[in-house]
């Protein structure tokens, strides 16, 4: 019954100085905000990461120039160098790809060249968009993503042909149906053979959106830049009767004695990738978390500062209560509940500040966040205990006061 009172008090005060009480809980209200935020981020993050991994199949192998990581004797990942995998400049030659493709256990590859260039359309140039050099075989490594026309075949291997994601599609061509339609690259024109159906950009490979990518032919891509592309990965799946793991260990042995025993590329597995996004995300939460500890801190105190104040308003109410028979405890839980409640709206805000953040998030981006229940209750949680830790010191200097000397002071 006392709790339902001092709740009851401590929500008057907030609605008696809105204002105050709102200033008071920013600190809160942000540390949540951006806690909740960018946990849910990271979750979309990691979701994101899991459905294209399933849609692009459990066998697919990635080969990068660089080494991303590194594993033990069991394979397991024991190290990843994050600055190398997003900041990587290097390449493949094409050499590395016909050695990869000579591997018995490799059923099937397709090279990623990106081919420098702006295309247009009647003079216009493409706002965005990536023009990438690969084989016909890279419909086994993006299976499922034509929606119009097809991807161009061994036939086409030299012809000026493409295939574009949606984004392009829409910026060259508008409303008009693309397949059929001639674009300008290089100074020489292409007709688009295929179109692919929309795809969710992963925030891990920040340069290869897939929506604003222009597919052609290797050997065109070769033709048009007058020399050998420079490949940034090879995609590659299994034959038939070779194992995931053996044929990983085929390309970066073949890979291994091709440079001189340099391993200065490095072969992903599915796993890998997640692995690395689980690596980012934790970073990153580590990193937000960290600061958003100082805003819930820079909150915290407000909150104590406000409160001491408080105390020293409310002296006289103070002596009333205790000369009609209030003990230090109930004076002290008087003022804990109220900055604990303080505290749990700014958390309650806080929290309903993330969604709105990650609608906006959703509409005007490719992000996906996704907000837990488990998050939630964490969030609030810590909120509670600022609320907790921070207004004892002011509850237990009201518990302290004379009653003869506070009632003296009206």
């Amino acid at each position: 019954m006392m709790v339902a009172t001092n709740i009851k008090m401590a929500l008057g005060s907030i609605r008696g100085s809105k204002w105050r009480s709102f200033l008071t809980m920013l600190g809160i209200i942000v540390g949540v905000m951006s806690v909740v935020t960018f946990v849910s981020l990271g979750e979309g993050v990691r979701q994101q990461v899991q459905v294209q991994t399933r849609q692009a199949g459990e066998d697919l192998i990635t080969v990068k120039p660089g080494n991303v990581l590194s594993r033990d004797d069991q394979g397991n990942v024991t190290h990843i160098d994050l600055l190398q995998t997003f900041g990587g400049n290097g390449s493949l030659a094409e050499t590395d790809w016909e050695a990869v493709s000579a591997i018995p256990s490799v059923g099937m590859t397709a090279p990623m060249s990106f081919v420098p260039g702006v295309p247009t359309k009647d003079d216009q140039p493409l706002g965005q968009g990536v023009i990438i050099g690969t084989t016909t075989d890279m419909q086994e490594a993006l299976p499922q993503t034509i929606e119009f026309g097809s991807w161009f075949d061994v036939s086409q291997d030299n012809k000026n042909v493409a295939v574009v994601g949606q984004a392009v599609a829409h910026q060259l061509f508008g409303e008009n149906a693309p397949v059929g339609q001639v674009m300008s690259i290089r100074g020489q024109s292409f007709v688009v053979a295929g179109v692919m159906r929309r795809l969710q950009s992963s925030p891990l490979t920040p340069g290869l959106d897939y929506n604003l990518a222009i597919f052609i032919p290797y050997e065109t891509a070769k033709r048009i830049t007058g020399g050998e592309p420079q490949i940034r990965q090879i995609y590659a799946r299994p034959a038939e009767s070779a194992s995931l793991e053996s044929t990983v260990a085929d390309i970066e042995q073949t890979l291994r004695d091709k440079h001189g025993g340099q391993e200065d590329f490095t072969a992903l597995r599915p796993e890998d990738t997640m692995t690395i996004a689980n690596s980012v995300v934790t970073l990153l939460t580590g990193l937000i978390s960290a600061v958003a500890a100082i805003s819930l801190l820079v909150g915290g105190i407000g909150i104590m500062n406000i409160m001491l104040v408080s105390v020293s308003e409310r002296t006289h109410e103070i002596g009333v209560r205790k000369a009609i028979g209030a003990t230090n405890r109930q004076v002290m839980m008087q003022f804990v509940t109220e900055s604990t409640v303080l505290s749990f709206v700014g958390g309650v805000l806080g929290v309903l500040g993330s969604y709105v953040v990650n609608y906006f998030l959703r509409v005007f981006t490719d992000l996906t966040p996704v907000i837990t229940w488990q998050v939630v209750t964490l969030a609030i949680a810590v909120a509670l205990l600022v609320g907790v830790f921070f207004g004892t010191a002011p509850a237990l200097k009201a518990a302290r006061k004379d009653p003869i000397e506070a009632l003296r002071e009206f």
